[in-house]
């Protein structure tokens, strides 16, 4: 029997599209307040980075609980938070809140993910889906980085924002590293499916379900 799309998954005008739309718009309006001259705009800036990861957390809640899962939110949110979360590590770098050896080893981790993505749209596999480690690790990474302009901003908090960022990047990097590793062998998988081709694949797997309790 062919595999089906989920009903409604086909929707793009959804309440969860529109949180990752606006996540994307507000975008330049960070990049622009991060480089305001003498950090004037800095706090501004940490506290609606803050209020984007907020929105990214309450999207996937809103999917899940009111059957607003979609075929492009799945494609257009991974996308829209890497995105995100890229340009707060690299504009954090350009006005020296992180370290360089930070930075390298956050888009050492996301060029090596996205480099998986390709091989598999180019092998026309499926995509893989983030994985529970990854959403927490670009969380604890959405918390950290606004705690890092917190931190270098004229505030009067700004030691104690320092230290809870370098604890959140800490638990980030460790939760996306290992759900980078994660995904080698479901990426492996679903390479070894696009070879075969969809209808062997198929037929492979109705083959050892059908076998399922005989041995």
């Amino acid at each position: 029997m062919p595999v089906t799309r989920r009903q409604g998954e086909d929707r793009v005008l959804t309440v969860p599209n529109g949180l990752t739309a606006l996540r994307l718009a507000c975008l330049p309006v960070f990049l622009v307040l991060l480089a305001q001259p003498h950090r004037r705009d800095l706090v501004a800036a940490a506290c609606m980075l803050g209020a984007l990861g907020v929105t990214d957390g309450l999207d996937g809640y809103v999917a899940r609980h009111f059957h607003q899962v979609s075929s492009l939110g799945k494609l257009a949110d991974p996308f829209v938070d890497r995105a995100l979360v890229l340009s707060a590590v690299i504009g954090a770098l350009a006005i020296g809140a992180v370290p360089a050896w930070l930075v390298a080893i956050v888009l050492l981790r996301e060029v090596l993910v996205l480099a998986g993505a390709v091989v598999l749209a180019l092998a026309g596999a499926r995509h893989l889906e983030v994985s529970l480690a990854g959403k927490v690790g670009a969380f604890a990474m959405m918390l950290a980085l606004p705690l890092f302009l917190l931190g270098d901003a004229p505030f009067r908090w700004h030691e104690v924002a320092h230290a809870a960022a370098w604890v959140a990047v800490a638990c980030g990097q460790v939760f996306a590293w290992y759900a980078a590793v994660q995904y080698i062998p479901t990426g492996r998988a679903f390479l070894a499916d696009a070879r075969k081709g969809p209808g062997r694949a198929q037929d492979e797997h109705l083959v050892a379900h059908s076998g399922d309790g005989h041995a």
